[in-house]
């Protein structure tokens, strides 16, 4: 069988799609699937082991372009796919399967598809409460219950990308001296960061404890870093301090630049590759309810996730190395705090002391 996948629009999403990959395979092996993907995920799904092809949608965010799906769709009739499973809920992303002549076309019930689609779901938001549960179940029949232990997504690594990366940006990945990456950015605003105060507080201290500390993010993300770094000294004395079972190394020198030898600031300044590889040999991540905290989830590092006026019941870290701290109850779409530079309260009432208590169990 072969199976045409139009994927998510988000990052966390698209990672999150590979537990649907997954249940197909588990199915059948002989399953060939391709994903069509905008730009900005495409290189997520080629770190997928289930995916055969990679497939761009060259349309932006909002663009609905009828002529150049509807041209699309045509040049992708001679793949001769089976079906196709449409994960966004939006009628555009269903033209394409359309004009493909993809015999199954299925998705859940939304935006009018009754036309576009031809095996449409129904959504019981209490059977499937969570976006991986209503991804997967598109990989069933509609009779079909849910498995109990839907696979979490593993993003693959390219240990020749993080040699890369290491000679580029001059952090020593596979040394003696252990990773933090903190991830302090978010889509959608700050209502959604931990504030940039509070993740310097996280990044002090490892930096105190001999640790090389990672920032990433994309773009839009760089003011974030410079925020950061604002809050950092130019030198950090060097405790000797126990950490968990870490023991103190009575030889360090009293200070040391930080900019110079443990901190890197790489917000802006890899892809989305890059940040998979590096994910991947950190010791320890922090981030907030965001793409990276979900490709930090895929590649089975203890994690710290933390999350303001979203919902961990929704979109949930998919691994059990990851601890989420929230805390209000409920969600919203609020995209700007009430707070003083837009900050939620929810994500200010976590404390820095909290996290790195959570930092010291994940790491014993």
């Amino acid at each position: 069988m072969k199976i045409l996948i139009v994927g998510p629009s988000w990052v966390g999403d698209a990672v999150i799609s590979q537990s649907l990959y997954k249940v197909i395979h588990l199915k059948s092996e002989d399953t060939t699937i391709d994903v069509l993907a905008p730009k900005w995920t495409i290189d997520i799904f080629e770190r997928m082991a289930e995916v055969s092809e990679t497939i761009l949608a060259p349309f932006d965010h909002g663009d609905f372009k009828l002529k150049e799906r509807a041209e699309l769709g045509k040049r992708l009739k001679d793949k001769e796919y089976d079906q196709a499973i449409i994960l966004p809920n939006s009628l555009k992303s269903s033209l394409v399967p359309f004009f493909a002549d993809i015999p199954i076309r299925t998705g859940w019930k939304g935006e009018m598809r009754y036309f576009l689609l031809n095996d449409i779901r129904k959504l019981n938001k209490n059977t499937h409460p969570r976006m991986v549960d209503r991804f997967v179940a598109l990989g069933l029949k509609d009779s079909d219950q849910l498995p109990s232990d839907i696979p979490y997504p593993t993003l693959l690594g390219n240990e020749n990308n993080t040699y890369r990366l290491s000679e580029s940006h001059g952090f020593p990945p596979n040394s003696l001296t252990p990773i933090i990456s903190l991830c302090p950015g978010a889509e959608f605003g700050p209502s959604k960061r931990w504030p940039s105060e509070y993740y310097a507080e996280v990044a002090k201290e490892f930096l105190s404890k001999g640790w090389n500390v990672v920032l990433l993010g994309s773009l839009n993300d760089v003011p974030i870093g410079k925020e950061i770094e604002k809050y950092l000294p130019e030198e950090l004395p060097m405790e000797a301090l126990e950490y968990g079972d870490q023991k103190p190394n009575l030889n360090r020198p009293n200070s040391t630049q930080i900019h110079d030898t443990h901190f890197f600031n790489l917000i802006g300044k890899t892809k989305l590759v890059d940040a998979v590889d590096i994910l991947k040999v950190s010791e320890l991540v922090v981030s907030n309810d965001s793409g990276l905290m979900h490709i930090a989830a895929s590649v089975d590092v203890p994690l710290i996730a933390l999350y303001g006026p979203t919902s961990p019941e929704f979109t949930p870290p998919l691994s059990n190395k990851a601890k989420v701290i929230k805390k209000s109850e409920g969600f919203t779409k609020l995209r700007s705090g009430d707070l003083e530079g837009g900050y939620h309260q929810s994500l200010k009432d976590i404390k820095p002391k909290e996290v790195l208590a959570a930092l010291s169990e994940s790491e014993s």
